[in-house]
């Protein structure tokens, strides 16, 4: 089930070897990986290789509601793009480009039919820019 494509990015104020770095390991997707700050992502797990899984846990820090965001990867050029499979079989694929020594962060994601398209690429980029907050400020 494949629903429209929603492309999401941003630039961010440090070099691509410390956005992958940052992006990519579960120490760091557990201080991002949330929309708002009455949300958490407490556990994530990054087998970062191709059939290797991603998991991260995402739930409302009052514990009334949360769920497992999960993916298989299927591409990975280190240091530049990924692209991974959810279980409904949505797909994702991730850049990075280097800008003057600034990292471009691009998600290109298909849309899921439950909800509006626009409320989903606010939730992703909310996710996104929390991403930047959270890097450009360690």
């Amino acid at each position: 089930m494949k629903g429209d494509k929603i492309i999401i990015q941003t630039i961010i104020s440090v070099d691509i070897e410390k956005v992958w770095d940052y992006y990519t390991r579960p120490e760091h997707i557990t201080k991002w990986n949330f929309a708002s700050e009455d949300w958490q992502c407490p556990h994530a797990s990054n087998d970062m290789q191709v059939g290797g899984k991603y998991l991260a846990r995402m739930e409302a820090k009052d514990g009334s509601f949360g769920f497992d965001f999960e993916a298989v990867y299927d591409q990975i050029i280190v240091g530049e793009s990924f692209s991974y499979t959810m279980p409904d079989g949505r797909e994702v694929h991730v850049t990075f480009n280097d800008v003057s020594g600034k990292t471009e962060v691009s998600v290109s994601f298909d849309a899921e039919t439950e909800n509006p398209i626009e409320m989903q690429r606010e939730g992703w980029l909310a996710i996104l820019n929390n991403f930047k907050k959270y890097i450009e400020r360690n």
